[in-house]
């Protein structure tokens, strides 16, 4: 048995919550993946996977043999990276995960990272924020772009470097698209008026739609239904582009669909809603030559610079008192 191997199984079991997922993640068979869990097992004398006709979750045992796998499997990580890099030149993979708000900025982010450093081979991931902040702490992140609000710096052990402050659109067809031209930034909306549409938002297990419920119930006293829910952000456009739904939507996820002249974005008011956002990281272990250079980029000004152009706040003067 090679046991980095199989530890890798697990984790990707872990990640995958599914065998068969998991097995297509590692490029094997599912029954090479299950004999692979079944010789840790043997190797540990321990039961590790609660057994059923589908995955159920890990055992006690199993759960202790996770986080053992994923710490010595980082440490393998950081000496390989360690071994393979020179001062300015890391060389190794990095794991971003991002509220799926902010996937146009950890796509922007990734690829400028890696353009300045050849070596880097991230891996973007849109996760919900319970999701984001658990594989932080689990080390399955190395770094996760998403909502400080909901982080306590005085309890939790993730470091946060602010980026942004996320600001919030009205999206909707064009009363005439235009083929070809830009997207309309239109006279601002308060979230009252945005209420009476019937509106396609993301789905309850998103922070972003807390934020959006506790705008609404702000404005008008009362829970919005939406007429379309999903854990896609790229959903929530197609879906405005395609019928007589609107949505609200952050800046950055706006700017990113400029090129569409059949829509049009309004500014939302009454309430005025700033959410900051930022890159976190675990404030308890060594980082890797990859993520030291990532949160290096992080602090760039030319990062600033992009994140002045594309993190959200096209149009928020316009009519603005």
């Amino acid at each position: 048995m090679n046991l980095f191997v199989s530890l890798r199984y697990l984790v990707a079991l872990d990640d995958h919550r599914h065998f068969g997922r998991a097995a297509l993640a590692c490029h094997v068979t599912q029954p090479a993946l299950s004999n692979a869990i079944r010789a840790l097992e043997e190797h540990f004398g321990s039961a590790i996977v609660k057994r059923g006709r589908t995955f159920a979750g890990f055992t006690t045992e199993g759960e202790r043999i996770l986080s053992s796998a994923r710490s010595m499997l980082h440490e393998h990580e950081l000496l390989e990276q360690d071994l393979k890099s020179q001062a300015d030149s890391p060389v190794g993979h990095l794991v971003i995960g991002a509220v799926p708000t902010a996937m146009p900025i950890v796509a922007r982010f990734g690829a400028m990272l890696q353009d300045r450093h050849p070596g880097i081979r991230p891996t973007l991931r849109s996760m919900s924020s319970i999701e984001l902040e658990t594989g932080l702490e689990s080390l399955a992140l190395d770094m996760g772009l998403g909502y400080t609000e909901r982080i306590d710096e005085n309890r939790s052990a993730l470091r946060l470097i602010p980026q942004y402050t996320e600001h919030y659109y009205l999206l909707s067809r064009a009363p005439e698209p235009s083929a070809g031209s830009a997207m309309t930034i239109g006279p601002p909306i308060s979230w009252q008026e945005a209420a009476e549409l019937p509106l396609c938002l993301l789905s309850a297990e998103m922070h972003n739609r807390t934020l959006m419920d506790r705008a609404f119930l702000s404005a008008c006293q009362r829970v919005v239904e939406p007429v379309i829910e999903t854990n896609s952000s790229l959903t929530l456009a197609l879906a405005v582009r395609a019928g007589r739904v609107a949505s609200v939507m952050p800046g950055a996820l706006v700017g990113a669909m400029q090129g569409y002249g059949d829509l049009v974005a309004r500014p939302l008011q009454s309430p005025q809603v700033g959410v900051p956002i930022a890159f976190m990281v675990h404030d308890g272990n060594r980082p890797s030559r990859t993520l030291e250079a990532a949160l290096a980029f992080a602090a760039d000004p030319l990062w600033a610079e992009q994140l002045a152009l594309h993190a959200g706040s096209l149009g928020m003067n316009q009519g603005e008192p």
